[in-house]
């Protein structure tokens, strides 16, 4: 299951990576071209993320390979994302470690429920959605970098939106690991 059309689309959030990187390293780009071109890309590979999802279950072409794949690729891009707006200073080394570390400490938590068969106690939750898609709407807000249709500032709503993100990305973990809490207090003596 390498290569059906579902995890082909996972594949090409991965791949985006080092073109939305690469966009800013055109030197002959102004920088309003950059970002609104790294936007552009940054929003149809997210929506790969759904879509990925829906094919899959739609072509019934889902696979525990794809069920892996799938959240590395959503984590790698938006870990890409977080790195190049710290880069540019455009959020806080503070919030993407927030986000770049529940991530790791989340998936990390997961691996080792699943090796003890307690996977079901941290399976997603409406909080872990509501995170990402206010991370998914406030990364490329804060690519773009300027005015939208010259009546939303991305600058301003990208920032809030990645406050209430960074403060979403504490509540799930904290939920995460009080779920998990009674299986680590069962195993660790």
């Amino acid at each position: 299951m390498f290569f059906t059309i579902p995890t082909l689309m996972t594949w090409t959030r991965i791949v985006a990576i080092p073109l939305i990187i690469g966009v800013y390293y055109l030197q002959n780009l102004k920088v309003e071209t950059q970002n609104l071109i790294a936007t552009v890309m940054f929003v149809l590979f997210a929506i790969t993320d759904w879509l990925d999802g829906f094919l899959a279950r739609k072509l019934n072409q889902t696979s525990a390979f794809g069920a892996f794949l799938d959240p590395v690729a959503d984590k790698f891009l938006v870990c890409a994302a977080l790195l190049i707006l710290v880069h540019m200073n455009r959020v806080h080394v503070l919030v993407a470690l927030i986000i770049i570390g529940r991530e790791i400490a989340i998936s990390s938590l997961r691996e080792w429920m699943a090796q003890i068969g307690a996977s079901k106690s941290v399976a997603v939750h409406m909080v872990g959605k509501l995170k990402t898609t206010v991370q998914m709407v406030a990364i490329p807000f804060l690519l773009y970098d300027g005015m939208l249709f010259d009546v939303i500032d991305t600058r301003i709503w990208g920032a809030v939106l990645i406050l209430i993100a960074s403060v979403l990305t504490i509540w799930s973990m904290v939920y995460y690991m009080q779920k998990a809490l009674p299986e680590i207090r069962a195993r660790v003596k």
